[in-house]
């Protein structure tokens, strides 16, 4: 593999741009899009649809369902999300390659961390500029320049941008799926580590929300008569804990427990919240078969149980075509003086989804920054044309066939 004259081309394109993908990053992340403030999510929505016009490709507001949540009080919901934006080219081509992202951030609407600054060492601060409004700019600066190569006629593109993937994707994972199971490789962009390293296998994620109802009483004049849902939500808590330790990898992290009021009321409703990590297929079973034997046992009479939720991002191990395509984005970073390296993690993301249907996927091709989902969440400036032309060349190669697609897919579709 080598950079070829009509490769370098494609790179100095992006070389050229670094001052638009820079700048129209700090553009979208100065309007605040938390995964529920609409008309926020609305706003960098439009900024982004203008941006992806300027792409020979067809552009499309695709409409999400919507997707149930559990209050507090125990009660559930039906909840709207924004439309994804898909951006499209070739779909016919013999090759196809899926890139997605997120336009959502975990900043809400009232979050006092809302624009972008530069820090002293030059860094930028500011809410998504890692995660990922910066991998959306450098996804799109590589597509900008991959359209000028002699072979992109082979390799038609297709981009999602998701409006919820920080709370778990649950308006976009269909749409992932139906990407994913149609692609033969995937392109991502949450952000590499600062020093560039990539994320490589990754456990699944489950969140779960147990609802337990019992009887409200006086706690003074008629206590035997209430049945505690308070009370059986943290002996059930408990029980949840203690599987921690059980199954090698397996993790269970009880979040939040919520119910109860006043004092003198025994209370009549709660609601347990916890998430479980777990490395592969066989532990994501048994955590779920475990989780729910203690759900359909009240720990004493007068409680009913109701469980909802369950696993939103799958297991991605490290199989033969993860290995093939991380090897191949290493041999390409080297063309361009990048040490590409990867570690595993217990993170998730939508590369999850799309390894779920059998799409190899590289994940983490952002910007290299670091404490994301919260207030000194960093970008590196200079990252953003160093990651664009890894993407750029990444395509290139695709197209020569020098990174066979298809072969990578096989290979996947092997595992399954």
């Amino acid at each position: 593999m080598r950079i070829l004259t009509s490769d370098q081309a494609v790179l100095d394109h992006v070389a050229g741009r670094r001052e638009a993908i820079v700048g129209r990053t700090i553009d979208w992340a100065n309007i605040n899009s938390g995964s529920r403030n609409a008309v926020g999510l609305n706003a960098v929505m439009d900024a982004l649809e203008t941006t992806a016009k300027a792409l020979p490709a067809t552009v499309e507001r695709i409409p999400t369902h919507g997707s149930t949540s559990v209050a507090d009080d125990g009660s559930v919901r039906t909840e709207a999300h924004a439309a994804a934006l898909k951006i499209s080219a070739r779909p016919s081509a013999p090759i196809q390659v899926v890139l997605t992202g997120h336009y959502d951030t975990v900043f809400p609407a009232d979050s006092r961390f809302q624009t972008v600054t530069t820090r002293a060492d030059g860094a930028l601060n500011g809410p998504g500029v890692a995660d990922m409004k910066g991998g959306i700019s450098v996804m799109l600066a590589a597509l900008e320049a991959f359209e000028t190569h002699p072979n992109r006629h082979g390799v038609g593109w297709t981009v999602l941008l998701s409006p919820d993937e920080e709370i778990g994707s649950p308006a976009s994972a269909p749409l992932l799926a139906e990407l994913g199971a149609r692609g033969h490789v995937g392109l991502t962009y949450e952000p590499a580590l600062a020093d560039g390293t990539l994320a490589g296998a990754r456990k699944g994620s489950g969140n779960y929300h147990l609802i337990v109802a019992g009887r409200a009483a006086h706690a003074g004049r008629a206590f035997d008569e209430g049945r505690n849902a308070v009370a059986g939500a943290a002996i059930l808590a408990a029980a949840l804990h203690g599987l921690n330790g059980r199954h090698a990898g397996v993790t269970v992290n009880v979040a939040k427990i919520s119910g109860g009021g006043a004092l003198n009321v025994v209370a009549d409703k709660a609601v347990v919240r916890f998430n479980v990590r777990v490395p592969d297929k066989a532990a994501a079973d048994w955590i779920d078969a475990a989780v729910r034997r203690i759900a359909a046992e009240p720990p004493f009479e007068g409680l009913t149980l109701d469980l909802h939720g369950g696993f939103t991002r799958p297991p991605k191990p490290m199989d033969a075509a993860q290995t093939a395509l991380f090897e191949a984005v290493k041999a390409a970073g080297a063309l361009l003086g990048q040490d590409i390296a990867w570690t595993p993690s217990g993170g998730v993301c939508e590369g999850n989804n799309l390894h779920a249907v059998g799409l190899p996927n590289i994940d983490t091709l952002g910007v290299r920054g670091g404490d994301i989902h919260s207030d000194q969440e960093f970008a590196w400036p200079d990252s953003f044309v160093e990651r664009a032309q890894l993407s750029a060349l990444i395509l290139c190669k695709i197209a020569s066939g020098e990174i066979d697609a298809a072969r990578l897919k096989f290979l996947r579709l092997e595992t399954m």
